[in-house]
């Protein structure tokens, strides 16, 4: 919490300056809602002996993991490249160097059951290529929830300062200024799904409950 009081000042330069008098407080809002929009990170992962052959390789495969997404009905809209990385793959000393290619991609899906079926569709496309670095539960539209949250937010900042300003002898005034800052606090699950294969079509996540919060900075003149 942050509250800061400032006595009106009775020298004649700060009473000709305007000088800014008050209290500013600091009040939250969180509230929660039911996600409605899956997103996982999937990433496709191949070694070979030289630059070329690792950027053709992850690009054939990274394309029908992409592909497989599609006939499963994620929309080419939800589907997005995060990440792009080629390296020299270092071994023990006196073996065949190597590069490693990596491609990572995006995708969200309406379909809150289906990440199972969804995820054996990219590794029957990718195989022992496929990594998945996790897979999170989030809201899509938050514009209601923000006003919520900011009403909320709002309302305790105007409680404390309403306190403030009586156990200090003032009367609260009018608002001067006011400066916001929002949270997420989607549902993550983390999974490490590197060389993933034969995983159950029946596997399920459970989404549980997303909330974005908002706090607000606000002062309050002295009346």
């Amino acid at each position: 919490m942050v509250t800061r009081l400032a006595r009106p000042c009775k020298c004649t330069g700060c009473q000709t300056g305007g000088m800014d008098t008050g209290v500013t407080v600091v009040g939250s809002g969180q509230v929660g809602g039911v996600p409605d929009v899956l997103r996982v990170t999937l990433g496709v992962e191949v070694m070979a002996p030289d630059v070329a052959s690792a950027v053709a390789r992850v690009g054939e495969r990274t394309e029908a993991v992409v592909a497989a997404l599609r006939a499963h009905g994620i929309e080419g809209s939800r589907l997005s490249t995060s990440a792009v990385n080629v390296f020299q793959h270092y071994r023990e000393p006196g073996t065949d160097v190597a590069y490693q290619a990596q491609h990572t991609i995006q995708v969200e899906s309406k379909d809150l059951t289906g990440f199972g079926a969804l995820l054996n569709a990219a590794v029957d496309a990718a195989g022992n290529s496929l990594t998945m670095n996790g897979l999170q539960f989030d809201i899509e539209d938050k514009s209601e929830l923000l006003v919520q949250a900011r009403e909320l937010a709002f309302q305790q900042a105007r409680a404390k300062a309403e306190h403030l300003a009586r156990l200090s002898g003032f009367s609260l005034g009018s608002v001067t200024a006011i400066a916001e800052t929002q949270n997420h606090f989607p549902i993550r699950r983390a999974y490490n799904a590197s060389k993933a294969a034969g995983f159950d079509a029946a596997i399920n996540v459970t989404p549980g409950d997303s909330s974005v919060e908002v706090s607000l900075e606000v002062h309050f003149a002295w009346a």
